[in-house]
């Protein structure tokens, strides 16, 4: 079955694997403590750079070996997917809610109201976002929140540049001239009709927005500015990794796995999302 005709019959491949992994690390994230084989903490020097189940030198328990320490690596994959996921829901929830709501505006109204925050969005995109989120950090602070909050400071423009344009365009077609001859409000009419029909855009760039603020903070674990705790995170592990790849390949290559696996899933998950639901598509 092609994935155009699953579509037809409301079922998309794409949407079913990308929301299986997701859904699969998502319950792992929550559910660490117990499903998780080893203490992700737990350090013993006796066990250290144990090769992966399916190699030979393999302990039982250590599914996927372990780091220079003796640390359990899979179990330091899923505890650091809580770190993963708490940065992805709330830094993008927070970026979109700002984004789509200075995108709807400038789009529907127009105007001088358009040109102002078009103006400041223009600025807020001229620095390179990830030397942004560097510098944010390193001025707020390392922490869980400052690392939130960096992302959706950066982020809130990419929503609000797609939107205003969808809003434009949506506030050129028929309905909303019915609307307008009907009696309804410009607020009314905005949300009503406009907000209605761009939801699906929103929905696939905040799946989208998701994955990037996941690489936002694996880049900056990796170079030690994410949370300040010794909880691990993919980017951290992945920095570890990178110093015994000749002893211990494993410990750099399965976050790099978990992490492209779990980016890829959110942005296919977006776009399915918005073919499914998307009233012109369907």
């Amino acid at each position: 079955m092609d994935e155009g005709r699953a579509q037809r019959r409301g079922v998309s491949p794409r949407l079913w694997l990308a929301g299986g992994w997701l859904l699969l690390a998502l319950l792992a994230a929550i559910f660490a403590p117990l499903v998780a084989p080893q203490d992700p903490l737990a350090q013993d020097l006796m066990l250290e750079r144990l090769p992966p189940f399916w190699i030979d030198g393999a302990e039982p328990g250590y599914w996927l070996g372990t780091d220079s320490l003796g640390r359990d690596l899979l179990s330091r994959l899923i505890f650091g997917g809580r770190i993963a996921f708490i940065v992805a829901f709330a830094a993008a929830i927070t970026a979109c809610l700002v984004g789509s709501t200075l995108g709807l505006i400038a789009g529907y109204f127009g105007g001088w109201t358009d040109r102002i925050i078009s103006r400041v969005v223009d600025v807020w995109m001229a620095f390179p976002p990830v030397l942004f989120a560097i510098l944010l950090v390193a001025v707020l602070g390392t922490g869980l929140s400052s690392v939130i909050l960096a992302i959706a400071i950066i982020d809130w423009t990419r929503f609000c540049r797609v939107i205003r344009a969808e809003t434009m365009g949506q506030s050129r077609m028929d309905y909303v001239e019915n609307a307008r001859i009907a009696g309804y409000g410009r607020i009314g009419i905005m949300l009503r009709e406009v907000l209605p029909n761009v939801v699906p855009s929103i929905v696939a760039l905040l799946s989208l927005e998701m994955g990037i603020a996941v690489i936002v903070e694996a880049i900056l674990s990796f170079v030690n500015l994410s949370i300040s705790t010794d909880d691990p995170t993919w980017g951290g592990i992945i920095a570890e990794g990178r110093l015994s790849i000749h002893q211990a390949w494993w410990v750099l290559v399965f976050p790099l796995i978990t992490l492209i696996l779990t980016v890829l899933s959110f942005s296919q998950f977006g776009e399915a999302l918005k073919t499914r639901f998307d009233p012109v598509l369907r």
